[in-house]
């Protein structure tokens, strides 16, 4: 598994699902097309971008294009680096017909395509042992402990920390820890804990 400084940001969960069995860093989705409408989402990513940088790995379609341009004009181009598969005609697996141009998208590239694109892009590959950022090792347990897992109230807990952190609204616990534990430091945290107790 090869391991990344840079976060990567793909149009959906295929995608993610595909790449995360390849590379060990956050990866996180613009659910198409809806980062148009999602501030919280492109807030989301501009605060990684600049924390440890971003690479947009979109598919080769028109609409991964529209995507990729909309991520390059909000965001600065020293935190952002792009990643690009080829034209590969065909079907992903799991559809019953080729998209609208017929092309392979992200999840459908084998694994030596999608590596050797990461690699071309200039992802920063970490050493053994090595941190991407100095952030929180937080756990499941640590959510639960703070309230924000498993409790009755935990899903408004985590609301308003959500929103205290400027953070998508619907992530769920699992994401929340993701985030956290790549893009927050001790300080970031307990402050917006406090705001919400």
């Amino acid at each position: 598994m090869l391991r990344i400084r840079e976060a990567i940001v793909v149009e959906g969960r295929y995608d993610k699902n595909t790449l995360s069995q390849l590379v060990d860093t956050l990866i996180l989705e613009t659910a198409g097309f809806g980062i148009f409408k999602n501030d919280e989402q492109m807030a989301l990513l501009r605060r990684v971008a600049q924390q440890r940088g971003l690479i947009v790995f979109t598919d080769p379609d028109g609409a991964g294009f529209v995507i990729r341009n909309r991520l390059k004009s909000a965001m600065p181009a020293d935190c952002l680096k792009h990643a690009y598969v080829p034209d590969i005609m065909g079907k992903e697996r799991r559809k019953a017909a080729p998209g609208k141009e017929g092309k392979l998208g992200v999840e459908g590239m084998s694994p030596d395509i999608l590596l050797a694109a990461l690699r071309r892009a200039g992802a920063t590959v970490l050493e053994e042992g090595e941190v991407a950022v100095q952030t929180l090792r937080l756990t499941k347990a640590d959510l639960m402990a703070m309230g924000l897992s498993g409790g009755a109230d935990s899903a408004l807990r985590r609301s308003k920390l959500l929103r205290a952190m400027s953070l998508p609204e619907h992530m769920s616990a699992n994401a929340l820890l993701q985030v956290l534990n790549t893009c927050c430091t001790q300080e970031e945290l307990e402050r917006a804990f406090c705001s919400i107790s």
